[in-house]
């Protein structure tokens, strides 16, 4: 039941940071997780030497937020959960107190997503009901660079890339999502049990299939990607409604 994700990136400065996580986890996650339709809230840390490297130039966007080092995610029921009211309304009806601690945040950006389709990984039974999502996510941002290629995008998600994940060990499993409020009309999010499985066996997995390798390295120039996508991050704190 959980079709919508509201996923906040943002960086936060040294001084100040342990109390912000503090009132995240204890007081302003959970109260949005007590609204109606909301399903779970998810806390993760970036690991930024675990992610993509990719030369190509142009791969970032450059005019929109750039925070990376934590990621909050909500999950509902539907988007209609995040509309009532929508976060900008929601957080000037906060009290005082709690949108100084919002304005701590530093290239905050957020994308409201809608679940396109979804698959099982081959570690789907080591997931937790008492957690939201998995040890490790990684989440992939995107715009494609012309319409034209839309289609293509398509084409490699549906009989590629989340194919491969149903068989890929350390996967538990992996969403594609479209863009219901955000810069990026794509995106993705891999599940893994754990940060070093993702880099042991999801780094490099398609070289094993030249065909699809090619694909991927004809399709990836043609993205546009969010600063920091894709962005790999480890769980700090979550809560299942």
């Amino acid at each position: 039941m959980d079709r919508a994700l509201w996923i906040t990136w943002y960086d936060l400065p040294a001084e100040g940071r342990d109390a912000h996580l503090a009132w995240v986890h204890r007081s302003y996650a959970p109260q949005l997780l007590a609204r109606p339709g909301f399903v779970w809230a998810a806390h993760f840390a970036s690991e930024r030497k675990s992610a993509h490297a990719h030369p190509y130039p142009g791969r970032f966007a450059d005019d929109i937020p750039a925070g990376n080092d934590f990621l909050l995610l909500f999950g509902a029921e539907s988007a209609e959960a995040f509309a009532r009211p929508v976060p900008a309304k929601l957080h000037a009806a906060l009290p005082a107190s709690d949108r100084d601690m919002l304005a701590m945040r530093s290239g905050a950006r957020s994308h409201i997503f809608i679940e396109e389709t979804r698959a099982d990984g081959p570690e789907a039974g080591t997931r937790d009901p008492d957690a939201a999502l998995s040890p490790c996510i990684q989440v992939g941002t995107v715009n494609a660079r012309d319409y034209r290629d839309e289609d293509e995008l398509l084409d490699w998600y549906a009989n590629w890339r989340i194919p491969s994940m149903q068989t890929l060990p350390g996967c538990v499993g992996v969403r594609k999502l479209v863009s219901v409020s955000g810069w990026a009309k794509h995106g993705v999010v891999y599940e893994f049990v754990s940060v070093e499985a993702r880099n042991t066996h999801f780094l490099g997995y398609e070289k094993a299939h030249p065909e699809m390798n090619a694909w991927s390295n004809r399709l990836i120039p043609k993205l546009r990607h969010a600063p920091g996508s894709a962005n790999v991050a480890r769980r700090i704190w979550s809560r299942v409604k």
